[in-house]
């Protein structure tokens, strides 16, 4: 089934990434990642006659990827000159941190790993639901309560 569709789809598959990332190597490494990760879920992928909405989909997602990642390369190869920091300023900085680090820690386990997957580790959703187990759906719900969650605690602190 998974080979079929290979077969039938790749050429458009990669031309759809091309169009989203720019560059035909990237777009190639995208679809095959794609099949990866679906050969990798077979067992979970019941409803065969999807697969081709959920290949497109997933093209899509991680090619979103590719680019949110880029462009957080290229903001992190920009030489800025460091910020002069007050001892005040330090210290402020540091009491901030020290709050959002509590108020992380006092989320429930699964609230608190989607928000280090996402934006400590960079992680893609499907990336986060591949690592925790879960579904996209689950992941981005569990994500929208946790930033709520979040910003209540630091609100009240």
């Amino acid at each position: 089934m998974l080979t079929r569709l290979f077969r039938e789809h790749h050429l458009e598959l990669v031309r759809m990434a091309l169009l989203i990332v720019g560059d035909k190597p990237t777009a190639e490494d995208v679809v095959q990642d794609v099949f990866t990760a679906m050969h990798d879920r077979l067992d979970r992928l019941h409803e065969h006659h999807a697969m081709l909405p959920y290949a497109r989909t997933a093209v899509i997602n991680r090619c979103r990827t590719v680019l949110r990642r880029r462009k957080l390369a290229s903001r992190l190869h920009q030489h800025h000159e460091p910020p002069v920091w007050s001892a005040e300023s330090a210290a402020m900085l540091g009491e901030d941190c020290r709050e959002v680090f509590e108020a992380l820690r006092s989320l429930p386990r699964r609230r608190r790993e989607v928000l280090v997957l996402r934006y400590y580790l960079n992680l893609s959703d499907a990336e986060i639901a591949e690592v925790m187990g879960v579904s996209g759906g689950t992941v981005k719900s569990t994500m929208s309560r946790a930033l709520t969650a979040l910003a209540k605690k630091l609100e009240d602190s």
